[in-house]
């Protein structure tokens, strides 16, 4: 016994040295080579579909010009995917966050395998905190002799929850760094951009919450700007081909086909698919959006380099160029971002420009709207703060939201939460992408977006911005005798005042509350 006791200083040192080489090693894994370096084909004039409608837009235009226009409406937003997806006829690339395994997710990959199959090449780059949870419809798009598939910073553990689960404890500091990048890219000709990931929520076709979104349709010049960063990702050491970590499997792709074919064939795919499909028997889809296109030279397509993964080129990262631009304000600052936890630089940065005498508005969710209750409780430390700095606070409210009457009858939801990033200054500049205005955006994820200057296209933010903004859309926060107020437009046009979380439960109340005294602000 005594010989066992003089051991135990030995034996733990022996355990944390190779617990250190193996923490050590997991935290190398996204170092390791990556796929064969691949780039985007270059446009070719008339060979595609989309080749052709584009042309006429283009031509007159500057070869530095950028075609921007703003989708907001949920359903325009999957028929431009689809329609874009049909019309291709060289390549996709497509980078998210994530890719649901639902009734649009569904019906969007099955268009994706039908252009893989007429020879059109696919590379699809998925973060892997989701991906890993539907790793077999990842082998089978793999196994497409035209389709490959990456993934960002990848667990080893494809099988084995609990592994996966060992494997993110045991590398937990580069296990939370996610690719929250959203990218859209067909032919080469047109890029969607903004906080959209694949999925019913974003698409109008929930059952139970439909997000409120926007993204920025390109062509020009900015497009290849996409494309070249779609590759740095595809490319860098932090994302591997799924092929590396499982075996794709061919006859997985013929079950996923029949499944996909089984769901399209069913009432809510049919009624999804007739208001994207033209009625005329010679008519197609439109492949431009019902917006203005606006003409922009001065356009930024803003990425965090994907070694942000590694805390790697930390000078360059998106909040570099994004945070310039917003205290560039001199008269107005509008910020939309439904995860909102400004921290305290943050929140001294916004005070400061009120100070100036330049309104600051910004619209976030309410706790009821939130689908992420923690995140809220991380805003709500702040919130005091902010309106006693004079920065104009609106929350979106959970409540019924107008919509197609024939949709409610098949999913049934008509609440909403919002989910887009963007900001405009002075009715001069804007930002649509996938950031958030928290420290997860910050220093963890790794972000994308578009920046642009053009008063009529900031014009059509800020037009949304009012219209979520309105006081039958959001609560007007307000304090009085220290104690937040809530005031919105109320039943029947009655303004009310309200003294406490609207519309949340107590569940959300107390999550919420716990959250504010916990020391995870870094992580929302």
């Amino acid at each position: 016994m005594m010989d066992l006791v003089g051991k135990l200083p030995l034996l733990l040192c022996l355990f944390l040295v190779v617990s250190a080489v193996l923490v050590w090693l997991y935290g190398r894994f996204g170092r390791w080579p990556s796929g064969s370096e691949e780039h985007s084909l270059p446009p070719v004039e008339g060979e595609t579909a989309i080749d052709r409608a584009i042309a006429p837009l283009l031509a007159g235009q500057a070869d530095d010009a950028a075609g921007l226009s703003l989708v907001h409406a949920n359903r325009e937003a999957l028929a431009l995917r689809i329609t874009a997806v049909r019309a291709a006829g060289r390549s996709l690339d497509l980078q998210y966050y994530y890719w649901k395994d639902d009734l649009t997710g569904g019906l969007l990959m099955r268009e994706v395998i039908a252009a893989a199959d007429r020879g059109v090449r696919v590379r699809l780059l998925l973060d892997d905190i989701n991906a890993g949870l539907h790793d077999r419809s990842c082998i089978a798009l793999d196994a497409h002799a035209n389709i490959s598939v990456r993934l960002f910073n990848p667990s080893r553990a494809r099988t084995d929850r609990f592994r996966r689960g060992l494997e993110m404890a045991m590398r937990a500091f580069r296990a939370t760094r996610r690719m929250h990048n959203k990218a859209f890219i067909a032919d080469g000709r047109i890029a969607i951009m903004g906080g959209r990931n694949i999925g019913d929520a974003y698409f109008d076709a929930d059952e139970d919450t439909n997000f409120r979104d926007l993204d920025i349709w390109m062509i020009g010049k900015a497009v290849a700007d996409a494309g070249g960063m779609f590759d740095r990702y595809w490319n860098s050491p932090v994302v591997l081909p799924i092929g590396s970590l499982r075996t794709p499997r061919p006859k997985y792709l013929g079950r996923l086909r029949a499944d996909l074919a089984e769901l399209a064939d069913r009432p809510a795919a049919r009624l999804l698919l007739s208001d994207i499909e033209a009625s005329g028997e010679d008519a197609s889809p439109p492949l431009t959006p019902e917006a203005a296109l606006h003409w922009c030279a001065d356009v930024e397509v803003l990425a965090d380099p994907p070694e942000k993964a590694l805390m790697a080129r930390r000078s360059n990262w998106i909040f570099r160029d994004l945070m310039p631009a917003m205290m560039a304000a001199k008269d107005r600052l509008r910020i939309v971002s439904p995860y909102f936890v400004p921290g305290v630089d943050g929140t001294s940065a916004l005070t400061d420009l009120t100070d100036k005498g330049v309104r600051v508005e910004v619209l976030t969710n309410s706790l009821a709207a939130t689908d992420v209750a923690a995140v809220h409780g991380g805003y709500a430390r702040y919130r005091r703060r902010l309106l006693r700095g004079g920065v104009a606070l609106f929350e979106l409210k959970a409540d019924h939201v107008p919509g197609d009457p024939r949709r409610i009858k098949i999913f049934g939801s008509r609440t909403a939460s919002l989910h887009s990033k963007a900001f405009t200054v002075d009715g001069e500049r804007g930002f649509v992408g996938s950031v958030n205005f928290d420290p997860r955006s910050v220093s963890l994820n790794t972000e994308t977006g578009v920046l642009f200057s053009h008063r009529a296209l900031v014009a059509e933010v800020d037009g949304i911005i009012d219209i979520e903004m309105a006081p039958d859309s959001a609560f007007a926060l307000s304090l009085h005798r220290g104690l937040i107020r809530w005031r919105d437009a109320g039943e029947g046009g009655r303004p009310r005042t309200l003294y406490r979380e609207p519309e949340a439960g107590r569940i959300r109340r107390l999550t919420a509350a716990v959250i504010r005294f916990l020391p995870v602000e870094s992580q929302l």
